[in-house]
């Protein structure tokens, strides 16, 4: 399968090309307007198929691509890889409007074409095996940041956002009741909190960004059962005063323990195989609604 990757930032070379690289079923293209970019990591890869605009990509007759651009150019990218046809797998957020990313998952239907967002913790493997269990009550996600505060729309689309789906993920049931509350320093967030609960649950997440660590931490509680996720790379399952530890194996990839490699190897599963997925547009579509949602409520404070 022939696949356009686009835009050749930090994300895209530690978490994608690596893996798409690898693979010996896609025959890829590489796209930026930064030519000398391009040229270096066509070398780094080799990789000899490269284009300086969206339009040359597409004309190369490409049937999927990865869009790894500022979030400000992804609507008109992904509108123009949908309108072409293309299936896209697209980092998070899809837009910082709401109406945008509305408008890209309706496309995405009317041209038959799949859309996928970038939510890879859903694929990590501590994550996702939380998925299924029964009865909980609470889930807690606490991710921090060493780093200056953002507007409120930055920070949380841009990076609460993983926060919000996370949450949206692994809860049992539909929320109810959402209350949103955050600090702001000179009129930009430095921490927001959101909390949200169901029948005979509660979904609480946290985010600072003026905190001294970079740290993600999940607690999950259900039946008597506590599990605690730090940094997606050890998971403790605490029952009956016990606990049982368990790390990510020394030669496990990180990129396995992130849930990169799973999320793109479903995504191009879907469109070879034709194989489902439950991580639809119109689902990531919802976790956008709930960060609009907190936007508005913070932009207020």
């Amino acid at each position: 399968m022939k696949v356009g990757v686009i835009g050749l930032g930090t994300i895209a070379q530690k978490a994608y090309l690596p893996i798409l690289a690898a693979r010996g079923d896609l025959d890829i293209v590489l796209a930026t307007r930064n030519s000398q970019t391009l040229d270096r990591i066509s070398r780094q890869y080799r990789i000899p198929q490269k284009v300086g605009s969206v339009e040359e990509l597409i004309h190369t007759g490409i049937q999927a691509a990865f869009v790894h651009a500022a979030t400000e150019a992804h609507f008109q990218i992904v509108q123009r890889l949908l309108d072409s046809g293309i299936h896209v797998y697209v980092d998070k957020p899809l837009a910082y409007s709401l109406k945008e990313a509305r408008d890209l998952v309706e496309l995405a239907a009317r041209r038959q074409c799949l859309l996928m967002v970038g939510f890879n913790r859903r694929f990590a493997p501590f994550y996702s095996q939380l998925r299924t269990v029964p009865d909980k009550s609470l889930i807690f996600m606490q991710k921090n940041r060493v780093g200056p505060p953002e507007t409120a729309r930055t920070f949380i689309f841009d990076d609460f956002i993983h926060v919000v789906d996370t949450l949206r993920f692994l809860s049992p049931g539909t929320p109810q009741d959402i209350r949103v509350s955050g600090h702001k320093k000179d009129g930009l967030l430095e921490q927001a909190i959101v909390e949200w609960s169901g029948p005979r649950f509660t979904a609480i997440g946290i985010m600072n960004r003026n905190s001294g660590k970079t740290e993600e931490r999940l607690e999950v509680i259900a039946s008597g059962n506590k599990w605690q996720v730090d940094d997606l790379v050890e998971s403790v399952h605490s029952y009956n005063g016990e606990e049982k530890r368990v790390r990510s194996g020394d030669w496990e990839p990180i990129l396995v323990r992130r849930g990169f490699a799973q999320i793109i190897d479903c995504f191009l599963s879907a469109i070879v195989q034709g194989l489902p997925f439950s991580l639809t547009a119109e689902d990531s579509l919802l976790t956008h609604v709930f960060c609009e949602q907190i936007v508005r409520e913070l932009d207020a404070v």
